[in-house]
């Protein structure tokens, strides 16, 4: 019933955070942010662990464990609810667009607004945008509110894989406790799973939907300035969360202990590796009564003979390590699909949920049934999960020649005459084609051209008249096309980037296998890994030291991962949008190849230091292992010859007791 109870509990978590995960171009675009900025809010969550972590790892597991979970998916739910809560506040969202939706198709708009020699000397390029519409809205702070829900999301998430895992472990008999965290965090892979499938949903939906008439929105959901009903999942991830805590109210605090861990205190295994503290006496089963005054004196001793052992600090800092590249993939892969490749937000979570997610998940019940069915030791285990990862490592070098061709915008990836990879410092969005037009460089209304090429707007295209309404609006006599033209041809732009070359197209598919490949390989090892951290602890400072190790991870991976890897991607933004009244808002478009290079290089360069420090530490294992060993077969053919002398003098006193009819307790004492 514990395990069902903490696997529903693992899925709810898991849904709600790789929600959050989907719903990072949406938030960002909701809030005209950066993706720096969305990285701290992202990063608030493991903030949130940081507070309380440690505390609720040793303190929680003399208490009633089954309860503190109750109570952290509680606070789980409020937070996600807070993170909802904005959309109910703010205004409606407002897209920046040449297109009147209130024009009937026998109207005309000119988006060229010709102007006089003394205007454009004086620089004077407004934006068509109307003046009186720009009001300071509250969105500029209302982004704060998803940051402290995420902060109380990460403070109910904290007992539950520290206290979880460590009962387990308990009370599960010692050769299927290894089966058992493998089933646990298999469910909580599939709870990404419907994390971005429910993303992908919500993604489709229009943010405002109830609240405007969907024939007057111009834009698609693949247009960079489209946002999704992202509230609509948070309240549907907090209702979950909540019904998760039901459960452990009813589950008791301490089960009976297996036959097979009475009278004992650690594995032959475990013994290796961490010693007891001369001043640390473990007088504390987590079933038995808790002495507030006593734990607090025994957390000092615990937590220096944890961090005593080299091995586990070698595991600390490979795990951090790799930590920061799984943390910082993850979070970026559905913006790099739809930036690389061109694709819908919705279809960017859509596929991470039906394809990557669940290759991860049978990666990680794979990697527990060989660990069980082969009884991989300490040694065996840290072998697996660096083969699998090394390989991993290698299959992902492939992703740097998986790449696309920059968009062809005008004035920024191509000229306005359409010569490719025009120079940084050639980079205009005014050409003679549009030099007579009063337009506004900042806004980002995207038109394509028949030539292939995308506009930045219908005025930047030079377009002198329009026809149609809504989504189906026409500009017509684009001058800017006619630039590019080396034929004559039609002179019209239609609404949207162009699609992608039929290149990107054929690529993205083997992008998907391979992806789907190196995440099974990789996700192999994770079980084993995991193992293997709480095979090097002794019982009692295992909840200290998954709660130690949590911490680490998500104190130097956690928070810092999402925003030095939305800083350096934002270093490859190409065009910025800009807020109603001033002020720089959210990327519209990036340099592809940069992004790939930058967002590549990162996760594979940090996988190749975490390399170095595990072959230093399967060194500093083996040295252990061989000295443990020795010592043990020293310490073995003592104990057989004292053993030897002692039935000799067993027999001997024997005959002396029935010869000289010993007293009891001499023969007691003997």
């Amino acid at each position: 019933m514990f395990l069902a109870a903490l696997s529903f509990a693992y899925f709810a978590k898991a849904l709600s955070g790789s929600y959050m995960k989907s719903t990072i171009t949406q938030l960002e675009r909701r809030f005209d942010i950066s993706s720096y900025l969305i990285g701290i809010i992202d990063g608030s969550f493991e903030v949130g662990n940081l507070l309380v972590i440690v505390f609720v790892s040793y303190f929680g597991a003399k208490l009633h464990r089954p309860k503190i979970i109750a109570i952290g998916c509680i606070l789980m739910s409020f937070g996600t609810f807070l993170i909802a809560m904005p959309h109910f506040i703010i205004g409606r969202y407002k897209i920046e667009t040449s297109v009147r939706s209130s024009l009937n198709s026998t109207n005309s708009l000119s988006p060229c607004q010709v102007s006089s020699p003394e205007s454009i000397r004086a620089g004077d390029r407004p934006s068509i945008l109307p003046s009186k519409g720009c009001v300071r809205e509250s969105s500029v702070s209302m982004w704060i509110y998803v940051f402290l829900g995420n902060v109380l999301r990460g403070i109910g998430e904290t007992p539950v894989q520290p206290l979880g895992i460590s009962y387990i472990d308990d009370y599960a008999q010692s050769e299927n406790a290894a089966l058992y965290i493998g089933c646990v965090q298999t469910i909580s892979i599939i709870g990404p799973v419907f994390g971005y499938l429910l993303g992908s949903l919500c993604a489709k939906i229009y943010v405002d939907i109830g609240y405007v008439d969907m024939e007057t929105v111009t834009i698609t959901p693949g247009d960079a300035r489209w946002v999704g009903a992202w509230w609509l999942g948070y309240l549907i991830t907090g209702t979950i969360t909540l019904m998760s805590a039901v459960p452990f109210w009813f589950l008791a605090k301490s089960l009976p202990i297996p036959v097979d861990k009475h009278n004992t205190s650690c594995t032959p295994e475990q013994t290796r590796f961490i010693k007891d503290s001369p001043t640390m006496e473990h007088k504390f089963r987590p079933e038995e009564p808790a002495n507030l005054h006593q734990m607090v004196k025994e957390f000092l001793p615990a937590l220096k003979s944890l961090l005593g052992n080299p091995v586990y600090i070698i595991y600390l800092c490979v795990t951090i390590i790799q930590f920061n590249s799984l943390i910082g993939m993850v979070t970026y892969k559905p913006k790099y699909i739809e930036q690389h490749y061109g694709q819908s937000a919705s279809k960017a979570n859509f596929l991470m949920g039906t394809i990557n997610i669940p290759a991860v998940a049978l990666g990680m019940f794979s990697g527990g049934v060989i660990m069980k069915k082969y009884k991989l030791g300490i040694m065996g285990a840290a072998k697996f999960a660096f083969g699998t990862s090394l390989l991993g490592y290698f299959l992902s070098l492939f992703f740097f020649a998986m790449g696309c061709d920059n968009s062809n915008v005008a004035g920024i990836t191509v000229s306005y005459t359409g010569v490719d990879n025009l120079p940084h410092q050639e980079r205009s969005l005014f050409s003679d084609c549009n030099s007579e037009c009063l337009c506004s460089g900042r806004e980002w209304d995207p038109v394509c051209g028949e030539n292939g090429i995308t506009y930045v707007s219908p005025c930047l295209a030079g377009c002198t008249s329009s026809s149609g309404s809504g989504r189906n609006t026409v500009f017509d006599n684009c001058r800017c096309v006619a630039a590019a033209n080396t034929q004559p041809g039609n002179l019209t732009v239609s609404l949207g980037q162009c699609p992608r070359g039929d290149s990107c197209e054929k690529i993205f598919p083997y992008f998907l296998a391979l992806s789907v490949l190196s995440s099974f390989i990789i996700s192999l090892g994770g079980t084993p890994g995991y193992v293997l951290l709480i095979r090097l602890i002794k019982p009692e400072l295992k909840s200290l030291a998954l709660g130690i190790h949590t911490l680490a991870t998500r104190t130097l991976a956690g928070i810092p991962a999402p925003i030095y890897f939305g800083a350096v991607i934002d270093t490859t933004c190409l065009k910025w949008g800009y807020k109603l009244c001033g002020g720089r808002g959210s990327c519209r478009i990036y340099n592809t190849a940069a992004y790939r290079i930058v967002y590549l290089g990162l996760v594979l360069g940090l996988r190749t230091v975490s390399f170095f420090f595990c072959i230093f530490g399967f060194a500093i294992l083996k040295r252990h292992i061989k000295r443990e060993e020795k010592c043990a077969l020293t310490n073995g053919n003592a104990e057989m010859e004292s053993l030897r002398k002692e039935e000799d003098s067993s027999t001997h006193c024997e005959q002396f007791v029935l010869a000289l009819d010993c007293s009891p307790d001499r023969e007691t004492r003997l």
